[in-house]
C-alpha cells in the first residue's frame, strides 16, 4: 500500500481535532468501538491534506460527521470526498443530529456499509 504524504503540522492538528472533539463525534466515536470492536478504528485520521473524522482501513470506510457549518462549505466536501475515495476509502457522511437523535439508524447504515466493504466481523 502506498503512504500518503500529509502535512508537516498534520500530527499536531489531528491531537487537536482528538482533543477538541463535537458530542456527535464522541457519542459516534464510543458506539464505533462498541458495535464494530473487531475494526481497527482512528479519528481524525490525516489523509493526505484532508482528516477524516473515523476511519477503518481495514475495511477501507470513512465515515464523516457534518454540522452546520458543512452546508456552506459543499464543493470543499465533495473534492474532499473524492480525495479519499480515490485512495480506495467508502465514505458515509451523516449530520451530526443524526447521530445525536437516532445512533442506532447511524449504526445501522454503518453496518450495511461495512457488509458492502468486506462484511461486518
Amino acid at each position: 500500500m502506498r503512504r500518503l504524504s500529509v502535512a508537516a503540522d498534520a500530527t499536531q492538528r489531528a491531537r487537536r481535532l482528538r482533543a477538541n472533539m463535537t458530542d456527535a463525534e464522541r457519542l459516534l466515536w464510543r458506539a464505533l468501538r462498541e458495535a464494530f470492536p473487531s475494526y481497527h478504528w482512528r479519528k481524525q485520521v490525516p489523509l493526505g491534506r484532508y482528516f477524516a473524522d473515523f476511519a477503518s482501513h481495514s475495511a477501507k470506510l470513512v465515515v464523516e460527521l457534518d454540522g452546520g457549518q458543512h452546508s456552506s462549505s459543499r464543493a470543499y466536501d465533495e473534492a474532499r470526498t473524492r480525495f479519499i475515495e480515490q485512495q480506495g476509502f467508502s465514505v458515509v457522511r451523516f449530520w451530526n443530529t443524526d447521530v445525536l437523535s437516532n445512533t442506532d439508524g447511524v449504526l445501522h447504515t454503518i453496518a450495511q456499509r461495512l457488509s458492502e466493504t468486506g462484511g461486518v466481523r
